[in-house]
């Protein structure tokens, strides 16, 4: 793992983009990057991949469904990391991706990204 953190590719849509329509998106991605890389022990280009694509969309509805919840923004990272380390991998998942199955969601993915930066 590194501890640099990279600038967004995904302005637009991914966790960035989607996190730029409740809350400061510079605020949210400089929070997220870092907690994730820790959480996963990816490479920062497996998490800023991870961010950018369709999945990290999903992260950031998670991180503003805690946000609605009343939790702080860094309370809401936190908690969706928690819920997607606590969700596992499927069958179904694991045979449409490749990544093994019953490893920790946010694990899985942000990993998935990794290789693939590295490929």
């Amino acid at each position: 793992m590194t501890n640099s953190t990279l600038a967004t590719r995904n302005e637009a849509w991914g966790f960035y983009g989607s996190t730029a329509g409740f809350t400061d998106a510079d605020a949210a991605w400089s929070i997220a990057f870092p907690v994730v890389a820790k959480a996963t022990g990816a490479t920062a280009e497996g998490v800023r991949d991870f961010l950018d694509s369709r999945h990290g969309r999903h992260f950031a509805d998670d991180v503003h469904n805690g946000i609605h919840a009343g939790l702080d923004l860094e309370a809401a990272i936190d908690a969706a990391i928690t819920r997607w380390m606590g969700w596992t991998i499927s069958r179904t998942t694991s045979r449409e991706s490749g990544i093994p199955k019953r490893l920790p969601y946010l694990t899985g993915f942000v990993t998935h990204f990794a290789i693939e930066a590295e490929a």
